[in-house]
């Protein structure tokens, strides 16, 4: 078997860049081993945007070597002095946030026309807006909760979204539309709070969401691989905030111990059985392919709603990626593979499409 040169991307223009780069160094840890299988390229992108191949992926380093993405019939990256190319097999992202995992790179390296794992641009698109995926997800027959959006450049009526959320009920969660890691979030408990909750997400995205809370909601998480040929799903976990009232990005990130996993889950085997199903049929409804993460909020009476999918999801052995799927007695290491298969597929199918009348 041939040996496979797979560029792996990490970093990013985002504010979930740190934790990119944490993945990537799990993701290139495991390909690098199988050395049979696997040449490995570690490319970091910085917050500005520039290319740099890394002799070990992690943060930027003096060493590093400026690159750009070149179209090429013998490569697709290339050293900006002309001293090294390649022409990859494989793009492996591992990328999470807006300018990352929202469409935006799978558009260029669907230009590149080259091979690349996770979702398409649709799918990651649809995915990354919580708005358009809640939207699919109910048309998908999951549950969701209220919700309301307003945007940074059109006026919002106050007093009309206030009584919206009288009427809904306290609290309510304000958070960025296009974002992940709960980058931006804020829990309102008191109605003077909102507005203050909408300046603050909004600095982060143009569009923000007001969705009824479920307090004290318990987080329940599904992970998924595959195509539309066949999807297959983990076993449920749950995280438990040990820092705040709920999972925050200092519960994520900052705080040591700041959270707890749990896989499986401590619910009712036909309650983790339909979440599973529900997770499933999101994913397909997205058109989704490669990996994904769905979220979910529970509420102490064991109702279940939709909240979130992340089409990239946290790639470190930490992660609940992993650790859905090792629970349900899967190699990670073997799970990679797949994932770097099914991105060859799907692009030679594409390939054999017709481009002429």
């Amino acid at each position: 078997m041939s040996v496979l040169k797979v560029v792996v991307l990490y970093g990013g223009k985002s504010t979930e860049h740190e934790v990119s780069v944490h993945s990537a160094q799990t993701v290139c840890q495991l390909l690098s081993a199988a050395k049979d299988k696997y040449q490995i390229y570690p490319i970091f992108i910085s917050k500005e945007g520039h290319w740099f191949l890394q002799r070990q992926c992690g943060p930027q380093t003096p060493q590093d070597v400026p690159v750009t993405p070149v179209l090429r019939q013998d490569a697709q990256v290339a050293a900006l002095d002309g001293s090294w190319a390649v022409k990859a097999d494989v793009f492996f992202p591992v990328l999470h946030g807006t300018n990352c995992e929202d469409g935006t790179m799978q558009g260029f390296l669907e230009t590149l026309d080259v091979p690349y794992v996770g979702c398409g641009v649709l799918a990651s698109a649809m995915g990354m807006d919580k708005e358009i995926s809640k939207l699919i997800a109910h048309e998908a027959g999951a549950p969701v909760l209220p919700y309301r959006v307003v945007s940074k450049f059109k006026p919002y009526n106050r007093a009309e979204l206030e009584a919206w959320v009288k009427e809904t009920g306290l609290p309510v969660f304000v958070k960025p539309v296009r974002l992940g890691s709960s980058v931006g979030v804020r829990k309102v408990k008191e109605l003077a709070q909102l507005h203050e909750a909408i300046s603050f997400a909004l600095q982060f995205d143009t569009d923000v969401m007001i969705e009824k809370g479920v307090d004290h909601a318990r987080e329940i998480f599904c992970a998924l691989y595959g195509d539309e040929t066949q999807v297959v799903s983990s076993a449920c976990g749950e995280l438990r905030t040990l820092a705040g009232e709920f999972f925050d990005y200092n519960a994520k990130y900052i705080v040591a111990g700041g959270c707890e996993t749990k896989v499986p889950a401590d619910i009712p085997a036909q309650t983790a059985q339909e979440m599973r199903q529900d997770s499933e049929r999101i994913f397909r409804a997205l058109r989704g392919s490669g990996l994904a993460r769905v979220d979910f909020l529970m509420d102490k009476d064991g109702s279940y709603y939709f909240s979130e999918i992340n089409t990239l999801p946290g790639m470190s052995q930490t992660s609940l990626f992993p650790q859905l799927f090792e629970a349900s007695g899967e190699n990670y290491s073997q799970i990679l593979d797949r994932l770097i298969k099914l991105a060859q597929e799907r692009h030679t199918r594409k390939a054999g499409l017709s481009l002429s009348r």
